[in-house]
């Protein structure tokens, strides 16, 4: 994995002008989806960690009547849902890269995200903590590149 978004000197990350962009995208998500908010986040040199908050208007799936047969989704039924975490992560990627073109830079993003639902204040704040102390332990993470 290249190193794209900055380096980590003296546990703290400085910023490529690729990752000052990103996370001015970062920072632009709830402008852009109702009912997103983001919490602690940080851009790492080759990955970035983020907590983002959807408390918008829950989405219940469409139900069938007994015995009507389920068809077939056309393709766009098949693409992440307005709104979903699908959704915002690939319109933060796809300002990036767009950027990233207009500016004749180089770039490609790992082809999937992980995500995990945060149940509890206990394990929030052990998540933000991990977010904040990230930098801090980059010699140690499994996406260290020196």
């Amino acid at each position: 994995m290249k190193i794209r978004f900055g380096k980590v000197l003296d546990g703290s990350v400085n910023l490529s002008s690729i990752g000052a962009y990103a996370a001015a995208c970062w920072r632009e998500i709830p402008v852009h989806h109702p009912g997103v908010t983001i919490d602690e986040f940080i851009i790492m040199p080759n990955h970035i960690h983020g907590i983002i908050v959807i408390s918008g208007p829950e989405r219940l799936p469409v139900l069938r009547r007994r015995g009507e047969i389920k068809r077939t989704m056309a393709l766009p039924a098949v693409h992440p849902k307005s709104g979903s975490l699908g959704a915002i992560v690939g319109s933060f990627k796809a300002a990036v890269t767009f950027w990233c073109r207009t500016q004749n830079r180089e770039f490609d993003w790992q082809p999937r995200f992980h995500d995990r639902i945060i149940r509890g204040k206990n394990s929030l704040k052990n998540i933000r903590e991990y977010i904040r102390d990230n930098p801090a332990n980059w010699h140690k993470d499994d996406l260290y590149v020196a």
